[in-house]
């Protein structure tokens, strides 16, 4: 029903069987739980990491209009922040750049911020987003150093290539 919603409503329409008058006001799924208030990414955890996600997107708007980068994943982006929000966002490790979208995620110390590091609407964060020199999977679209390394599928990344033939990729929180 997201992706298709008029199609979704036309169909539910004419289901057999009893129903809601709208696939939209039905329940799919009730095995969502809050979050534990000792959990190591707590709510407060994920709205910082929305809040940075916000800061980046802005940036990364910026970046699309100035003709610099085309889409999100052709970025780069490199997060130079306070030491607190740093020591944040280290917990998602590689998976930063699937929350923000984007081919690549560095983060580093706000002491680091070169000059032509963007200044942030978020305080204690500055940004630097670039191009990414890497080519473009085929399968997932990230531009990524290892596209075009693997004999087998030399148009795929290596998780691409581990997600077909291996046994898949693991991720814990994006």
């Amino acid at each position: 029903a997201p992706i298709l919603a008029f199609t979704a409503e036309e169909i539910w329409q004419y289901l057999p069987g009893e129903r809601n008058e709208s696939v939209m006001l039905n329940t799919w799924y009730e095995g969502l739980a809050e979050l534990p208030q000792d959990a190591a990414l707590d709510r407060a955890f994920w709205d910082k990491v929305m809040a940075v996600k916000a800061a980046v997107n802005k940036e990364l708007e910026n970046q699309r209009a100035a003709k610099t980068i085309g889409g999100n994943l052709q970025a780069e982006v490199t997060l130079y922040a306070e030491e607190a929000l740093v020591a944040d966002l280290a917990k998602l490790g590689d998976e930063l750049r699937f929350v923000l979208i984007t081919s690549a995620v560095e983060v580093a110390p706000l002491a680091q911020a070169p000059a032509e590091a963007v200044e942030s609407e978020l305080a204690g964060l500055k940004l630097l987003v670039k191009k990414t020199e890497h080519a473009k999977c085929g399968r997932c679209w990230h531009h990524l150093p290892d596209v075009g390394s693997h004999v087998a599928h030399p148009e795929i990344c290596g998780r691409c290539v581990e997600n077909i033939e291996g046994a898949g990729e693991v991720r814990h929180h994006a």
